[in-house]
C-alpha cells in the first residue's frame, strides 16, 4: 500500500515521502479502514520533527518506531478483527488509529464510530482530535454552563472552529479572538463577539471571561489572568514551547499559580474515547456543529500539510485526500 513515510526526525518536506508498504491487519477488537481522508494536526508536525525532544522518549529516540503520521481518519471499514461488535465490512466510520497518511491503517473499534451519512470524508476526517480537544476542555474541564461568558484565542484553527460551536451548544455566549482575515468566518460559526487582534487586545478591553480557552498562546500568564473573572478558568492548549520539554514550565507554573489564586489554571491532555466521538456526531447530526476544513492536498503533498497545520496559521482544519 502507499503511505507516507518517516524515516527520521526534521522538516516535513526534507522527511516525509511517499512510499511502500505491507498492508497491515486487524488484530482482536480492532478493524482495518480504506481511508479516504486525514486529518492533519499539529501533533504531526511536532512528531515529524521530534521536537520537543522529550516526545522523543515515547515514540523513538533516534527515529520514530511508527514510521507513518497521522491520527484522524474517516474511510471504511474492509476488514474487522475477533472481537469487534457493532461495526462491519463496508460501514463508512471515522476516528482516531495510528497511521492514518495511508492508503490502509488499523483502529481499535473503541475509537471508532459510523460516520454521519450526509457528511463528506474530507469534513469528517477533520473532527477528531480538535473536536474532542474542544468537547472535553469546555464541557469536562471548563464545565460551561448556559449564560457564561466565554473566550476562546484562536478561533479560526482547528481547534478553535470547534471550541466557538461546541461553547454555544452548551449556552455560553461566545467571544472569538482572531486575525482581520478570519472575522466573518468567526461569525458565521456562531461566535455573539469577535475580537481582531490586530485591532484590540483582550486582555486589556475590560471584558472579563467565566472559562477562556487559549489556542494562541500569545499572551502571558499575567495577561490571561487579567481577563478572567475572579474564580474563571483558563484552559491553556498550545503545544509550543521549549524545545526540550515544550509548553511543560508554562504548566507548572499555571499550576503554581492555582495554587495561590482563586483563579483555575487547567491544562488537560485530550483523550479519544468512542462515547464522545458519538457526542460529537450527534451535534453534528441535528446541525449545532460543522466541521471546518480550510484546505486540503494528496497524499503526495502530505509534507506541505503537516508543514501548513504546524505552521499555527491555517483556517480550520488541514485534510490529506487519500
Amino acid at each position: 500500500m502507499k503511505a507516507v513515510v518517516q524515516a527520521r526526525y526534521g522538516l516535513p518536506e526534507e522527511v516525509l515521502a511517499v512510499g511502500e508498504l505491507p498492508e497491515p491487519r486487524p488484530s482482536d477488537g480492532e478493524v482495518l479502514v480504506r481511508v479516504r481522508a486525514a486529518g492533519v494536526n499539529w501533533a504531526d508536525c511536532a512528531l515529524t520533527r521530534g521536537v520537543p525532544y522529550v516526545l522523543r522518549a515515547g515514540y523513538g529516540f533516534g527515529h520514530p518506531k511508527n514510521p507513518v503520521r497521522g491520527t484522524d481518519f474517516a474511510g471504511t471499514v474492509t476488514a474487522v478483527g475477533s472481537g469487534v461488535t457493532g461495526l462491519h465490512e463496508g460501514d463508512e466510520v471515522f476516528g482516531s488509529c495510528r497511521g492514518a497518511f495511508a492508503e490502509l491503517a488499523v483502529a481499535k473499534d473503541s475509537e471508532v464510530v459510523a460516520k454521519p451519512k450526509t457528511m463528506a470524508f474530507e469534513a469528517a476526517a477533520g473532527v477528531p482530535m480538535a473536536g474532542l480537544v474542544a468537547l472535553q476542555a469546555f464541557r469536562d474541564i471548563g464545565c460551561v454552563q448556559p449564560g457564561q461568558q466565554v473566550l476562546v484565542n484562536g478561533a479560526s484553527g482547528g481547534i478553535g472552529t470547534f471550541a466557538v460551536q461546541i461553547a454555544k451548544a452548551l449556552g455560553a455566549e461566545v467571544t472569538g479572538v482572531c486575525s482581520t482575515a478570519h472575522v466573518e468566518l468567526v461569525t458565521s460559526i456562531g461566535a455573539d463577539h469577535v475580537i481582531d487582534y490586530t485591532q484590540q487586545d483582550f486582555t486589556r478591553n475590560g471584558h472579563r471571561y467565566d472559562v477562556i480557552l487559549d489556542i494562541a498562546d500569545n499572551r502571558s500568564l499575567a495577561e490571561r489572568r487579567r481577563a478572567l473573572t475572579p474564580r474563571g478558568t483558563l484552559i491553556p492548549n498550545s503545544g509550543t514551547g521549549n524545545r526540550w520539554i515544550g509548553s511543560a514550565g508554562r504548566i507548572i507554573w499555571a499550576r503554581m499559580a492555582s495554587l495561590v489564586a482563586r483563579q483555575s489554571f487547567r491544562p488537560f491532555l485530550s483523550l479519544c474515547n468512542q462515547r464522545d466521538l458519538l457526542a460529537l456526531r450527534e451535534m453534528i447530526d441535528e446541525g449545532s456543529v460543522r466541521s471546518i476544513v480550510g484546505e486540503t492536498h494528496s497524499l503526495d503533498e502530505a509534507a506541505a500539510a503537516v508543514a501548513a497545520a504546524g505552521g499555527g496559521h491555517a483556517t480550520g482544519k488541514v485534510v490529506v485526500v487519500v
